[in-house]
């Protein structure tokens, strides 16, 4: 490997500064350097990869091919640098950090009981958490941006692995002002006929609910909204007239207390499996095992405190 003629922070962070911000003038005002600085190390990026990374297109800068690549790069790395910075003052403070990243819907309902179980039991590890959808999350994990997660879908990457975590179903569930309020079951077909507000069309639910509606030849016309939050649907259903395919693990403890009602549908059930990701070359066997012991035991007493509720 060549290590004479590598590229430093601050010109991939000026790099950076430029594309985003859309001008010379403006990204050296935000790295509190004059415009020549800021040209010099463009200069320096291109001379540090034998090409050029910007050009000129009227009054405007913009990348070029090879120039799209180097900022791809810049972000990442430059990530990576702003991760390490928090993994060593996190070390300095004397607490072990664990980067977790789960999806809109588990965050929603299960994280904070992981949160709370792991300030009790380990008050030495800081769990930074971020909430995502799917695929992004999974990039994350790839490129060691995250160390763990917790997902709807399970990913496939050389560097992550995943185990099943625990078992949930996707319910059809309406509130009590609507007519099929009490109904115990409908036929597959009588889902044409429904009025939904459904999760928005990237998120692990609605993906899950799309291909188990297309295996069964149906279509689910009538979608008045699209929400981007599992609690605010939640709390549509109970003032409106529409249904929705919620987690289990969301709506449980609504079914129990009587404020939302769970409609069968005859001959389907939609089952999925939740997971745990980690990326291998992030975390050492043993931190992987304590966690992912910790966490069951936490879905264990969740399970537990819904059954004798």
């Amino acid at each position: 490997m060549e290590y004479i003629n590598l590229p430093d922070y601050k010109s991939l962070a000026t790099l950076k500064a430029v594309v985003e911000l859309g001008s010379v003038n403006r990204a050296a005002d935000a790295l509190y350097i004059g415009q020549p600085a800021v040209t010099k190390r463009l200069r320096s990026l291109d001379s540090c990869y034998g090409v050029p990374l910007m050009q000129q297109q009227g009054r405007k800068l913009e990348l070029t091919i090879a120039g799209e690549k180097v900022y791809a790069y810049a972000r990442l790395v430059l990530q990576h640098q702003e991760s390490l910075l928090d993994d060593l003052a996190s070390l300095r403070t004397g607490h072990n950090r664990l980067r977790l990243e789960v999806t809109f819907a588990i965050g929603e309902h299960i994280l904070p009981d992981i949160l709370m179980h792991f300030a009790d039991s380990q008050p030495d590890l800081r769990i930074d958490s971020r909430l995502g959808y799917s695929r992004r999350i999974h990039t994350r994990l790839a490129t060691g941006l995250a160390d763990i997660a917790l997902l709807e879908q399970s990913p496939r990457h050389p560097n992550i692995k995943v185990e099943p975590w625990m078992q949930d179903e996707l319910l059809l569930v309406c509130g009590p002002g609507h007519p099929l309020w009490g109904k115990e079951a409908i036929e597959l077909s009588e889902l044409e006929t429904l009025h939904y507000v459904l999760r928005e069309a990237q998120s692990s639910i609605r993906n899950t609910l799309d291909k188990t509606m297309h295996d069964e030849s149906i279509k689910l016309d009538n979608i008045d909204m699209e929400v981007g939050s599992t609690d605010t649907i939640i709390e549509i259903l109970q003032r409106g007239k529409q249904v929705s395919f919620l987690p289990q693990f969301a709506v449980s403890s609504f079914l129990e207390r009587n404020s939302l009602h769970q409609i069968k549908i005859r001959h389907l059930q939609i089952n999925r499996t939740l997971w745990i990701a980690y990326n291998i070359a992030n975390l050492s066997p043993q931190a992987v095992d304590s966690f992912i012991g910790m966490l069951k035991e936490i879905t264990t007493q969740r399970s537990i405190h819904s059954t004798s509720s």
